[in-house]
């Protein structure tokens, strides 16, 4: 089933309403899902129990989820904008603003958000409503990129193209999305902040992948810019700049580093 609300939406980085979004959910599944469900897979035995997914993007955490709560467990994926879950796949879907709504009603035994929090300013208000609407033992599962690290590029056809990749990531990270409220710094802030809010058990998992170009990590990078292309170009990533680096990302002799991925654990006492 499909609950569907309409109170004011918050902004968002990356709009689930651009065709270039459907790429986007498949990279970052492709990318991530391997190291998501590892982390996931040490909370516990998940049957029967109560799973909340924050930002649900594609919905394929959502169905990991709902594989492993069985029949007797829920699990009910939220999203700003839902068009891109699948319905039917056992979990609830349900269309949720985290910064002007109530986290959804619980008390939940799992909530996992993944490359959520670091897109919205009020996130340490956020993660205090997520850790108070935890179930007593319940974990909170937050997957954070921290992009303030550079040299993406571990190998490259020419000297040009790995300096494209280092632009950018320079204009992405320090010009487009800071103004849109993205924080690369957060990631490593999370550990401290869930420990602050009572958590306990903290641990954090730390993980990166290497990406050819022509793989998902790689063709992410042309999508990025796709989505905000007005920014890119108003902060001096020209129309051509953009051309050569849709062609590089496609070259597999460009080798890039993804984003350091921090898997932060924390259980409520």
């Amino acid at each position: 089933m499909t609950t569907s609300i309409d109170p004011s939406r918050s902004r968002y980085s990356f709009d689930n309403d651009d065709p270039e979004s459907v790429g986007r959910h498949s990279h970052l599944s492709a990318m991530l899902d391997g190291f998501t469900f590892s982390r996931l897979g040490t909370v516990g035995d998940l049957t029967g129990r109560r799973c909340l997914e924050v930002g649900a993007g594609g919905g394929s955490v959502a169905r990991w989820l709902a594989d492993r709560t069985g029949p007797n467990g829920r699990v009910l994926a939220t999203d700003l904008n839902v068009r891109h879950i699948p319905v039917g796949d056992g979990y609830t879907v349900l269309q949720h603003d985290l910064v002007t709504e109530p986290v959804p009603e619980g008390a939940w035994d799992l909530i996992h958000a993944r490359l959520v929090l670091l897109h919205i300013p009020q996130r340490a208000e956020i993660l205090a409503r997520l850790a108070a609407a935890l179930a007593p033992g319940g974990a909170l599962v937050l997957e954070e990129w921290a992009t303030e690290f550079g040299n993406l590029c571990l190998s490259a056809p020419d000297r040009e193209t790995a300096e494209l990749i280092d632009h950018y990531q320079d204009v992405l990270v320090n010009h487009v999305l800071p103004a849109r409220g993205n924080d690369p710094t957060w990631a490593a802030r999370v550990h401290d902040t869930m420990l602050a809010e009572g958590l306990v058990d903290v641990d954090t998992a730390i993980h990166a992948d290497s990406w050819p170009g022509g793989t998902p990590g790689a063709l992410l990078i042309a999508v990025n810019v796709a989505q905000l292309r007005e920014e890119f170009i108003a902060a001096g990533f020209t129309a051509e700049r953009i051309e050569r680096l849709d062609a590089a990302v496609q070259d597999p002799r460009l080798v890039v580093r993804g984003h350091f991925t921090y898997s932060t654990i924390g259980r409520r006492a």
